[in-house]
């Protein structure tokens, strides 16, 4: 199989619609949170920068390459300052996603982390 018969045989799964669901996605999230522009952003952003830190770690574990911590930490940083800026485009407040993150784990892992537990989850666990 070519690249050009995979693009043409995959693609009959794009219905060419996303323009579309773009628009109606901005008009109703515009009434449920403050920033839709915003979300978009921090969602790239927040890929992007998880992606330079993987990279980081790709290199330092497979390439042999040393890991530089400062830089490390700039990253963690930018990927703080996304998380930061979807939780404000959302009109969340950060300390709530993390309380009901710790407390999701607690629950997940009354005695720590379990192996057991992480592969058979309660329903609705998500």
């Amino acid at each position: 199989m070519t690249g050009n018969e995979y693009q043409k045989l995959a693609m009959r799964t794009n219905d060419r619609m996303a323009i579309n669901r773009l628009h109606e996605a901005t008009a109703e999230f515009h009434t449920e949170c403050k920033d839709f522009g915003g979300i978009i952003n921090a969602c790239l952003g927040l890929s992007g920068e998880v992606g330079e830190f993987n990279d980081m770690i790709k290199k330092w574990v497979f390439h042999e390459k040393e890991l530089d911590i400062e830089h490390a930490k700039k990253e963690a940083g930018d990927i703080a300052w996304y998380l930061a800026m979807l939780c404000e485009s959302f009109g969340w407040e950060l300390d709530e996603i993390l309380k009901m993150n710790v407390e999701k784990l607690k629950a997940r892992y009354p005695e720590g982390f379990d192996t057991y537990l992480a592969n058979h989850r309660t329903e609705g666990d998500v």
